[in-house]
């Protein structure tokens, strides 16, 4: 049955009537069709360059006079749209820390659409306000806080990290300064306060301290050892430093999982640093908060109940659809720095009769029931399957990091503590550059490349379980190949 799209009627949503229902889940088989008709090949692109793919996927007019109806519209989709989509489950894609969904999860972003709860008050979101909150205090628990803390979900490892020095700042200037940022602003020091992190942390450090008011200048980039950790020494040499000038260290923010390498800091030792100082100490584990669900290497990220806050990406290692990320405070006290009430929203009558309005806990107002991902992929698989894939991953890391460095055809540089590995081919970097574009044009296969030591470096971000070693085997030999044909 074609849908015109300017005679609305309950058919064009879901409803009870019974047609409503019949045409929804023809949509959605229609629509699951499509994309599975796409997935012709094992490659993770089209091949397709920059100006090819714009050109591919042009209409004539975005928003026509009268709309198209489900037809043509399928059409354009199966023809301009899905074979030109990246495909995250190939194989052979491991460029970013972007993953391939597992299919349960998939299932709840169809159920998260339609339903479409907004998760800043009960009244909009009832069992899903319930759901996020049995699964915050799980979160809490399973990285080792007590009754006391709390979490919210967010939109990711960036937003998290900003959530979390939203609260650390916020806390340093209450119990430090006796100065109530949410009611007076900043204080006159403020441009004395300083953040101190990793040098190759993410960035979303700097944008935090630059939305807040407080510049990149805020932010203290912490020198790494020779295995990109965060240099301890170092870090409390930079902080008695500052005391000394008069600057005023407010919170240490360690990566567990830096995103090039994966390296993770030391947080045990970070945290005497910011108790000698009065410092808030954060936990970036966007990538590497995964690994405490392996058996075998869990120990690697070390204990990070000593943080006052952790960032968790759903969307990296646990195999989630984007968006889903949480940060966990170890004082749920402290996500009063978003709390302000609304007569329209969070009425304090409500709350004290037992409803939960998640919105002031949150950096956001409308917020997707993104919960209900990690709610069914934790019930699905268990610990134990979580364990699998992980371990799975590390093992594959492992196992391409002890063949590049038996090639003397690569050079490799840090041996991987979770799951990426940096290397180049032994050629100028133009040669490492020329094959990383050819495998995307020339192959479909999409890696990653950073820089390393000022050399230009290939990366695999190995998220995939799917991968094994003769797939690592076949990638290293085609590497060589048109690094070979490139010089």
């Amino acid at each position: 049955m074609e849908l015109l799209a300017n005679k609305l009627s309950d058919i064009n949503f879901l409803t009870s009537s019974e047609e409503s229902k019949k045409n929804y889940i023809r949509l959605v088989e229609r629509t699951a069709k499509a994309i599975t008709g796409s997935f012709i090949d094992s490659t993770s692109y089209s091949r397709l360059t920059p100006q090819e793919l714009n050109k591919a996927i042009k209409v004539d007019d975005l928003l026509p006079a009268q709309g198209i109806g489900e037809d043509a519209l399928f059409e354009k989709l199966e023809k301009q749209v899905l074979p030109n989509m990246l495909r995250t489950s190939s194989t052979d894609y491991m460029a970013h820390l972007h993953t391939l969904t597992l299919v349960e999860t998939i299932a709840s972003e169809l159920i998260i659409a339609t339903y479409n709860q907004s998760m800043d008050s009960w009244d909009q979101s009832p069992a899903a306000t319930e759901i996020e909150v049995e699964v915050c205090k799980y979160l809490c628990k399973l990285y080792g806080y007590d009754e006391k803390a709390g979490a919210c979900f967010t939109s990711g490892g960036s937003q998290s990290n900003m959530t979390a020095l939203m609260m650390a700042r916020d806390w340093f200037c209450n119990t430090k300064l006796n100065h109530d940022v949410k009611k007076k602003g900043l204080p006159a020091n403020y441009s004395k306060f300083r953040f101190y992190t990793s040098e190759i942390s993410h960035f979303s450090m700097d944008k935090s301290c630059h939305t807040f008011g407080l510049g990149y200048d805020a932010v203290v980039k912490v020198p790494v050892d020779s295995k990109m950790k965060m240099d301890m020494e170092a870090l409390e040499k930079l902080v008695a430093k500052d005391v000394a000038d008069g600057n005023i260290p407010v919170c240490c923010v360690v990566t567990i999982g830096t995103t090039d390498y994966g390296s993770i800091d030391d947080a045990a030792k970070a945290r005497k640093i910011c108790d000698k100082y009065g410092m808030w100490l954060h936990a970036d584990g966007a990538y590497g908060s995964a690994v405490i669900l392996s058996d075998t290497n869990s120990g690697r990220i070390g204990d990070l109940s000593v943080c006052d806050s952790i960032t968790v990406d759903f969307h990296k290692m646990f195999l989630m659809p984007i968006s889903c990320s949480a940060v966990l405070a170890k004082d749920d006290a402290n996500f009063e720095a978003f709390e302000l009430h609304a007569d329209y929203l969070n009425r304090e009558e409500d709350e004290e009769a037992g409803y939960t309005n998640l919105v002031g806990k949150s950096l956001q107002t409308t917020r997707r029931f993104d919960a209900l991902k990690v709610w069914c992929a934790f019930q699905f698989h268990g610990k134990d399957g979580y364990s699998s894939i992980v371990n799975t991953t590390m093992d594959n890391a492992h196992y391409l990091y002890e063949q590049l460095k038996a090639d003397s055809a690569f050079q490799v540089f840090i041996e991987p503590e979770i799951s990426s590995v940096v290397f180049r081919l032994d050629a100028s970097d133009d040669v490492n550059k020329i094959v990383r574009r050819k495998l995307i044009h020339e192959d479909g296969i999409v890696i990653g490349q950073t820089v390393y030591d000022g050399k230009t470096c290939l990366k695999f971000t190995l998220l995939n379980p799917l991968v094994t070693h003769e797939k690592l085997d076949s990638l290293m030999a085609e590497i060589k190949r048109l690094g070979a044909a490139s010089k």
